[in-house]
C-alpha cells in the first residue's frame, strides 16, 4: 500500500517562502515519477511540478523561477521549495506518484494514481 503524506504548509505573506515535504512509504517499484499539484477553492486541480527517478524535472510556467521540485531517494521524500510566493499560489497542495513519467503529461492530475491528503498553503498580500 503506497502512502504519501504531505507537510510543511502554512500561512505566509506575499514574497515569503515555504518548503513542502512529501513522505513516501510502501512504494516498491524500481522506477518512480512524482509530482506536486494544487487546487484552489472553486478551481480545478493543476500540475505544479514533476520529477522522475533520474532527477529530470518539469515545472509549470506559472511557477518557473520561483518553485523547485527535488527529492531525496535515501529518505523517500519529495520536496517543493516555494519562493517569492504570491496570493494566487494559495491552494491545497498535493503530492502524487506513479511508476513512470513517460506515456502522458506529468502535469496532468489524471496521469497519477497515488495521492496524498494535501497540505494547505495560504499567501496573504
Amino acid at each position: 500500500q503506497v502512502h504519501l503524506v504531505e507537510s510543511g504548509g502554512g500561512s505566509v505573506q506575499s514574497g515569503g517562502s515555504l518548503r513542502l515535504s512529501c513522505a513516501v512509504s510502501g512504494y516498491t517499484y524500481s522506477s518512480r515519477c512524482m509530482g506536486w499539484f494544487r487546487q484552489a477553492p472553486g478551481k480545478e486541480r493543476e500540475g505544479v511540478a514533476a520529477i522522475d527517478s533520474f532527477g529530470t524535472t518539469r515545472h509549470a510556467d506559472s511557477v518557473k523561477g520561483r518553485f523547485t521540485i527535488s527529492q531525496d531517494n535515501a529518505k523517500n521524500t519529495l520536496y517543493l521549495q516555494m519562493n517569492s510566493l504570491k496570493p494566487e499560489d494559495t491552494a491545497m497542495y498535493y503530492c502524487a506518484a506513479r511508476t513512470y513519467c513517460s506515456g502522458g503529461s506529468v502535469l496532468a492530475p489524471w496521469f497519477f494514481g497515488y495521492w496524498g491528503q494535501g497540505t494547505q498553503v495560504t499567501v496573504s498580500s
